[in-house]
């Protein structure tokens, strides 16, 4: 158990093996936002790199399929994980969060491969 909420990027497949299908990318995010909730009720505050590289993209005119996406979304994981104090590492083949795990392993943090590896914080802090 732990006593301070940390800040959880939650990484795995978004574009990956999707063949840039927008249907399959949807897919994607909703199984990232899918762990949102348990790492939300164990205390934390979960974050997914997606949630602020869409809106960033879009303001640029441009979609998660166009050749701005690589300036922009692996980036903008980077830049999160400045900010980050552990990573959750979903299933599934992906570069982007090969890479969160790499940065985050390089600073020190810890991944987790599972909802249940990340500690819970102490009831009385969470209430």
């Amino acid at each position: 158990m732990t006593d301070k909420p940390m800040l959880i990027l939650i990484a795995g497949p978004y574009r990956s093996g999707t063949d840039s299908d927008p249907q399959a990318m949807a897919a994607n995010l909703a199984r990232l936002e899918a762990a949102a909730w348990p790492v939300f009720a164990a205390g934390h505050l979960p974050v997914i790199g997606e949630w602020i590289a869409l809106p960033v993209l879009r303001s640029a005119g441009a979609g998660p399929t166009d050749r701005l996406a690589d300036e922009v979304l692996y980036p903008t994981a980077d830049r999160l994980l400045t900010h980050c104090d552990a990573v959750l590492r979903l299933p599934g083949d992906s570069t982007g969060a090969d890479q969160d795990v790499a940065t985050a392993l390089r600073r020190g943090l810890p991944v987790y491969h599972h909802v249940d590896e990340i500690p819970r914080r102490t009831p009385q802090e969470t209430a």
